[in-house]
């Protein structure tokens, strides 16, 4: 009975991780229905996060308390996932959006070097090479100029900030609950983007929300964000950072579908959307499975 469990656990952790990712594909509707600056729509949508979960911890009458040390490493992680938003709007404004996805897809790849290094264990040569082809899969997709220097930049530390977050969550997460994570690294993320709108100037310029702002900031705070990161954080108990950096490809699949069916004819989409899109869609479901064929062979010797 505890083997089936065991081996449940993992199959609905996936489950729950593809339904996050959809979440977060989602966000790119919102990003284009919302009509403040990219940054201030940041600083908004962690303000929201912030207060739904600290609303959810009063209304359970949940014990949130950490010590000293934890507190400081989740703001500092918070600041890694701000700057993670930040830059990836900073690469859209400094290229395109195809760009800064391409650029994003990457987080396999670097999870697949930086993981082992912060663990200590040995680099694999399928991770690696399952990083490669979801990076080949999102060029098929949005085929980018690559003219865009800063962008790709930006992109690309963007990146490495969401690589390294969650490598430093799959190890939180064996010692505390998934929503206290969120709450003290979104406090974190909140108070580091205040920061940097403090010192770039972005609260001398106007801060004030339309009607139709306000409403799909609340679901873009709530749903996609704060209720989103539990659930990508809460998986990591079962989950490495790797894997969950696997599917996170699909965002910009789930994102690209979405936006079709909400702005446009699926009749756009192009050859290189579904080559792209089989590409990463395989390269995410035969992983697990050559990982198992490699570890039974590598038991028989």
């Amino acid at each position: 009975m505890t083997q089936k469990k065991r081996s449940e656990s993992p199959n609905k952790n996936i489950i729950i991780l593809h339904f996050t990712v959809f979440i977060w594909g989602f966000t790119g509707i919102l990003g284009q229905l919302i009509t403040i600056s990219a940054v201030q729509l940041v600083w908004y949508r962690v303000l929201i996060a912030f207060i739904s979960l600290f609303l959810y911890f009063k209304f359970n009458k949940t014990e949130i308390k950490i010590d000293k040390k934890t507190f400081f490493q989740m703001v500092f992680t918070g600041g890694l996932v701000g700057a993670h938003w930040v830059l990836f709007f900073a690469s859209i404004k400094l290229s395109t959006v195809p760009v800064a996805l391409v650029c994003i897809s990457s987080i396999t790849l670097f999870t697949a070097v930086l993981e082992p290094l912060i663990n200590k264990v040995k680099i694999s040569k399928l991770e690696i090479l399952a990083g490669l082809l979801i990076i080949i899969g999102i060029v098929l997709i949005f085929k980018f100029e690559t003219r865009y220097t800063k962008g790709i930049i930006a992109g690309l530390v963007c990146a490495v900030c969401a690589s390294l977050f969650s490598i430093i969550n799959s190890k939180f997460v064996k010692k505390h609950e998934a929503p206290t994570i969120a709450f003290y690294e979104l406090s974190g993320a909140f108070f580091w983007i205040s920061l940097y709108l403090l010192f770039s100037g972005g609260f001398n310029s106007s801060l004030i929300l339309k009607g139709h702002d306000i409403m799909y900031l609340v679901l873009l705070g709530t749903i996609c964000t704060s209720l989103a990161y539990v659930a990508g954080v809460s998986v990591m108990r079962e989950l490495s950072a790797f894997k969950v950096a696997l599917v996170t490809n699909l965002e910009p699949v789930y994102g690209i579908l979405m936006s079709f069916i909400f702005f446009g004819d699926m009749n756009k989409m192009t050859t290189g959307f579904w080559v792209g899109a089989v590409l990463i869609l395989s390269t995410i479901f035969l992983y697990p499975v050559a990982q198992k064929q490699i570890t039974k062979r590598r038991a028989r010797v």
